[in-house]
C-alpha cells in the first residue's frame, strides 16, 4: 500500500526501482498493493539518453528494508527489473 514518508519514520528506505514513464509506474503501484506490501513513490531526478544525455524525471519506488527481498521478488515475477547499484 502507498504510505507517506512519516510512515516510515527514520528508517533508510531501500531504492526498488525508478519508473521511467507513468504507464509503469501506475502498473508496479498495482503489483505492489496488491502484493500487500508498503511502499513509497517520490518523484526525483535520473540521467537518461545515450547520445545525449538528459536530466529526466521518473519515481522512485522505496520500501522498508525489512521488505527489500520480497519486494524485489515481486517485481521480477511481474516482469519489472529491480533496481541495483551498479
Amino acid at each position: 500500500m502507498r504510505r507517506e514518508p512519516d510512515h516510515f519514520g527514520e528508517q533508510e528506505l531501500a531504492l526498488i526501482y525508478i519508473a521511467k514513464r507513468l504507464k509503469d509506474a501506475l502498473r508496479l503501484e498495482n503489483v505492489l498493493t496488491d502484493a500487500g506490501l508498503d511502499y513509497l513513490v517520490e518523484p526525483d531526478k535520473y540521467s537518461g539518453g545515450i547520445i545525449f544525455q538528459s536530466e529526466r524525471v521518473g519515481a522512485f519506488f522505496y520500501v522498508a528494508p525489512g521488505d527489500e527481498v520480497a519486494a524485489k521478488e515481486t517485481l521480477t515475477r511481474s516482469g519489472f527489473k529491480p533496481y541495483a547499484l551498479e
